[in-house]
């Protein structure tokens, strides 16, 4: 790693390096490579999902590989963060082979891989880091039993890979929700001074985002498909965790669980209680704003991004109050 070879000093330039590497290259990378993508065949059932149809999907794959290896010229990588790498892209490459597939893999397939991707998250993080978790607004900490605590990150972990997913349907939406995110998350783990090796990494990983952002605003050129949603889900989950406080999760990604995880539970509850609830409610929420609403794919970025914005400056605020 680069890093190893300079003094304390030079890690506020080899950390500003990183950040644009990262940026820099996922535009590069995307700008030249995005035909070579497999192509969206539109979304069924969304509202306005033929748009999507044909155009290049799955940027995921790239803007997840620049993180990786900006990572590793750029941060501290020991064994534990080289574990969430490798989960990361495991997750990336579950996405990415559905991506590129002529037939969706389906649902149970999807879920029992994210099931796998969430258990071995939630061991590796039980193992580097224990069972105790803060309140942030308290400082109280609870101290959970290993099992429990096991049982809820996979909880977690499955939930925000799927609700991220789920939420990705809109230009730009998912990946300004998640930039609003990661950067609530890092501002918790500056001011309580956690993992502050990994919260470079947050850094770096907004900033792919970033670069992936720039394709993909309205109207887009490229998605990042299940390649990109469910590795972002994924990190997203593993961020909020390293803070210490993943109970904030509720919070800080208030509104892509919201968006994604109201479609998941309403499709729960028909499918396996046979119970019907908001059935008036077309989701996720960002089909029923635009379709029942009338809302643009522009304003309903924004919107959400407000929503989440003054959720997330609570957060801030009792944070370091």
């Amino acid at each position: 790693m680069i890093n190893s070879f300079l003094n304390i000093s030079d890690y506020g330039i080899l950390g500003f390096m990183g950040v644009a590497f990262a940026y820099l290259v996922t535009c590069l990378l995307l700008a030249v490579g995005m035909n070579k993508l497999p192509r969206d065949h539109g979304r069924e059932f969304a509202h306005d999902g033929g748009l999507s149809a044909g155009k290049p999907r799955g940027a995921g794959f790239v803007f997840i590989l620049v993180f990786v290896l900006a990572t590793l010229l750029f941060a501290v990588v020991d064994r534990e963060i080289m574990i969430y790498l490798i989960l990361t892209v495991a997750a990336m490459m579950t996405g990415y082979l559905d991506d590129c597939a002529k037939v969706s893999w389906g649902e149970l397939r999807k879920g029992l891989l994210d099931l796998v991707i969430a258990v071995v998250t939630a061991v590796t993080m039980l193992n580097f880091n224990g069972s105790d978790v803060t309140i942030a607004f308290t400082g109280q900490i609870i101290s959970f039993a290993p099992w429990v605590y096991v049982m809820l990150a996979v909880i977690l972990v499955w939930g925000s890979i799927n609700v991220t997913n789920c939420a990705d349907g809109v230009d730009g939406l998912s990946g300004t929700l998640a930039i609003v995110t990661l950067l609530t998350i890092y501002l918790v783990m500056y001011k309580a001074d956690t993992a502050s090796e990994f919260s470079y990494l947050i850094l770096l990983f907004m900033a792919c985002i970033l670069g992936y952002l720039w394709f993909n605003a309205t109207p887009s050129r490229l998605l990042m498909g299940d390649a990109g949603s469910r590795a972002m889900g994924l990190f997203i989950a593993i961020a909020i965790m390293k803070s210490g406080s993943p109970f904030l999760y509720v919070f800080v990604a208030f509104v892509l669980m919201l968006d994604g995880g109201i479609g998941l539970l309403k499709v729960s509850l028909l499918r396996f209680l046979n119970i019907k609830i908001l059935t008036h409610v077309r989701t996720p929420l960002h089909d029923h704003v635009r379709k029942n609403l009338g809302w643009s794919n522009a304003q309903t970025v924004v919107k959400f991004a407000i929503i989440q914005i003054m959720i997330s400056l609570a957060v801030i605020w009792l944070a370091f109050a």
